[in-house]
């Protein structure tokens, strides 16, 4: 009966075991900075794009004297190719538009400055529209 399996090749069921042990014992050291990585990485990414997109809205003042009316305006004027995304709730639609100041008795101009339509908080425990 040993002559008949001495030639198989294979890996026995503890063999086995032991390997997986050690692939989840690296997988529950790596996963929590992995995710906290990625959380990282949203809150840079965002604050990236709320950089770009004033300095697109005081370019574009300068420029025109006034201020665009959307975020749009400013992809038709050639000031950015697309209205960046907001990574935190994956939306180019979520910015919150703030108007720009105007004198007593008249209109606002249009958009002065950009905050995040996020909820929540980052990891600092700044809330996300304070960006």
């Amino acid at each position: 009966m040993r002559d008949r399996f001495s030639g198989r090749k294979g890996f026995t069921l503890i063999e086995m075991l032991v390997v997986m042990a050690i692939v989840a014992l690296l997988l529950t050291i790596a996963l929590p900075r992995y995710f906290g990585s990625l959380e990282r990485s949203k809150d840079i990414a965002l604050q990236e794009n709320l950089k770009v997109l004033r300095l697109s809205l005081d370019k574009f003042y300068a420029d025109k004297g006034r201020y665009p009316q959307t975020l749009e305006e400013l992809v038709e004027h050639k000031y950015l190719r697309a209205v960046p995304i907001d990574p935190i709730t994956e939306s180019s639609s979520t910015w919150i538009l703030l108007q720009s100041e105007a004198d007593a008795g008249e209109a606002p101009e249009g958009i002065a400055d950009v905050r995040s339509g996020a909820q929540g908080t980052d990891k600092n425990g700044q809330p996300y529209e304070s960006f």
